[in-house]
């Protein structure tokens, strides 16, 4: 058993993440329904996966899924490895929430104004959160406790 008692905040900003990807699916899916009711795109091409016939808003909905599945994969596997070696502390806790935090602003510059140097800036602070967090990890492997 885990004698950590901040152990189990490291759940926190993963269901976080977890709360961005399922509002992003809930965006993509309006966004789809109301570009089928004006007739922009039929759902025949939903059917057939013909997603480069559907409208910006939607494609750039659809790539921001696929963006919640890449890196954060990352993040959601070290946060469990810390929790099972007993290495979440508050400084890992605070590093998850910062990447919840970037993911957040990555997602929100993506789905509305779309500025690419204000994305790549969120996508860097996610990066380096996760990377910090898998030093926190490997510091802990090799014995030196990092909170």
């Amino acid at each position: 058993m885990i004698e950590n008692p901040t152990g189990t905040a490291i759940f926190w900003p993963m269901i976080a993440h977890v709360l961005i990807v399922y509002i992003v699916y809930f965006l993509m899916s309006a966004r789809r329904i109301r570009a089928v009711q004006d007739g922009r795109v039929a759902v025949q091409q939903y059917k057939m996966n013909r997603y480069g016939d559907e409208p910006e808003e939607a494609f750039i909905t659809r790539a921001n899924i696929a963006n919640q599945f890449e890196l954060p994969v990352l993040f959601h596997v070290v946060c469990l490895a810390l929790y099972v070696t007993g290495a979440v502390g508050i400084l890992a806790v605070t590093i998850g929430w910062l990447f919840v935090l970037a993911r957040a602003a990555h997602a929100v510059v993506h789905l509305t104004i779309n500025r690419v140097v204000l994305r790549r800036r969120a996508f860097i602070g996610s990066f380096l959160a996760t990377g910090l967090l898998w030093l926190l990890l490997a510091l802990q492997l090799v014995g030196i406790d990092s909170y």
